[in-house]
């Protein structure tokens, strides 16, 4: 990417341009959705990704959603390698994959353009139901993942354009309310509406300006964070906040305990020292863990 020379204005161009991508993923999904869960509440976020998984740009919509997409779409690029086309549809919401929640669903489509794999949009949104012991999902006599809800690791919906109707029968026919199936085709048309504008975008610009003002998008950002964390003190820092009762053992008790490290211009968030799991309706996800930190995190620098 060297020959090319990074432009500050068209800079700012790609960066507006991601944003307003993803915020009419939104406006979309929000307009075909059926379910108030998506509509109104708006528990969904809509993003896109680069080529390796990397995110360019998100609608939150749910703060706590905002950092749920990414590490769901290096899973299924690890998974699938170079079985992706132009057309596939893929689906995933897997908490033993980078799921944060059963309910929460994803959508993610591959981008090409000029037959190169350049980004991912995805959208991904709470269902009202997603099969399991109990109508919507929360069971908290649950003692296991699988007396919550239809797990689905990241599978094809459509692959090159085609739908695949024996895996959709397979999991629709798991879930009570058929709205699901109109509110995961919103999600759907989302992502092909983000794959559209994407593609047009790098079509105007060319693969290679749009690799290497993403890259220093990357840079500038990655410079201005670590910025951000050499303004505090190096040293340990310690917090704690508590469960009480998990639905499951009376008087029951948990500890959640965050060691903070910072050194220069890198910050660590230790858990380790946390009470283990129970196999009661308190657990949390690593993604919706991590969500959660760097959520916090941003609004603190």
């Amino acid at each position: 990417m060297s020959e090319i020379k990074i432009d500050n204005i068209l800079l700012s161009i790609f960066q507006r341009a991601f944003r307003s991508i993803t915020d009419e993923m939104s406006i979309s999904l929000t307009k075909t959705t059926r379910s108030p869960i998506l509509c109104e509440a708006k528990d969904f976020v809509t993003g896109l990704y680069d080529a390796e998984g990397n995110m360019l740009e998100q609608t939150e919509n749910l703060p706590i959603l905002s950092f749920s997409l990414g590490p769901v779409c290096k899973v299924i690029i690890n998974q699938y390698g170079k079985n992706i086309f132009p057309g596939d549809v893929i689906i995933h919401n897997d908490v033993f994959s980078m799921g944060n929640q059963n309910n929460d669903v994803a959508i993610f489509k591959p981008i090409f353009c000029n037959d190169v794999l350049v980004g991912w949009s995805a959208a991904k949104g709470h269902q009202a139901d997603i099969g399991g012991a109990v109508q919507g999902g929360y069971n908290p006599n649950a003692t296991e993942v699988w007396q919550e809800a239809l797990r689905i690791p990241a599978v094809k919906l459509y692959e090159k354009g085609v739908l695949r109707q024996d895996v959709w029968n397979l999991i629709f026919a798991n879930i009570r309310l058929t709205m699901v199936q109109e509110d995961i085709k919103a999600q759907i048309g989302a992502c092909t509406l983000g794959e559209r504008r994407l593609n047009s975008l790098i079509s105007k610009y060319g693969i290679k300006c749009f690799e290497a003002h993403k890259q220093e998008l990357f840079r500038s950002t990655e410079k201005m964070m670590r910025s951000e964390i050499a303004s505090v003190p190096n040293g340990t820092y310690y917090g704690s906040s508590k469960v009480y009762y998990d639905g499951k053992h009376l008087g029951s008790e948990f500890e959640i305990k965050a060691k903070i490290i910072v050194e220069d211009e890198s910050i660590t968030f230790d858990f380790s020292e946390s009470s283990p799991q129970t196999n009661g309706f308190v657990n949390g996800t690593y993604t919706s863990s991590c969500s959660a930190i760097t959520l916090t995190f941003l609004q603190m620098v």
